[in-house]
């Protein structure tokens, strides 16, 4: 079958049409907001195998059981966390497919402090973690405290940041959230 000039044409413009407008929405995707502001996704990796489905339900816990090396460091947990969630925006995973939630517990648990409190605990220093923290939030992430740390290091619970919610303990929390279907990752 010859096709004729014409059609040939006709086929190469739709050809490049849909070129021009697949990179266009690509464009589109990876330019619009993260949901976690000033942290980058995972770099892309041309030809990797395993990457985010967008159909998938990713249900994740970050166990932040240690703090950072520091008291004026954000705790690596939460940076983590952050870059996942900004990771699976990017690829196009939607939001309501996006169930990620952050356990605080033993050392990683002064991280929820406000800032006043974790002021009084490390001379002076502010709450390095109180940002990444809202932004999270913002971001549709869960955050529950092991109460029995909250506890054992005379914590007021008026002293914990409003986006945290006081568990029983990190045991409780980390089994339930597993029979829920949570992946840990941490700890």
């Amino acid at each position: 079958m010859r096709l004729s000039t014409r059609a040939l044409m006709l086929m190469m413009t739709t050809a490049m049409a849909v070129t021009i407008g697949m990179s266009g929405s690509v464009s589109a995707q990876t330019s619009r907001a993260l949901p976690v502001p000033g942290v980058a996704p995972a770099r892309d990796v041309p030809g990797a195998h395993e990457v985010p489905d967008a159909t998938t339900e990713y249900k994740v816990l970050f166990d932040v059981v240690r703090g950072a090396a520091t008291p004026t460091d954000v705790n690596p947990i939460l940076q983590a966390a952050a870059r996942y969630v900004n990771t699976l925006a990017k690829v196009g995973v939607p939001a309501e497919h996006r169930k990620i939630a952050v356990i605080f517990h033993q050392g990683g648990t002064p991280a929820i402090l406000k800032d006043e409190a974790y002021k009084a605990r490390n001379d002076g220093q502010s709450n390095p973690n109180i940002e990444i923290i809202r932004a999270l939030a913002n971001a549709g992430v869960e955050f529950h405290v092991c109460g029995q740390a909250v506890l054992g290091m005379k914590i007021d619970t008026n002293d914990i940041q409003p986006e945290i919610q006081l568990d029983l303990w990190a045991l409780t929390t980390i089994v339930n959230m597993e029979q829920r279907g949570y992946v840990r990752i941490g700890g």
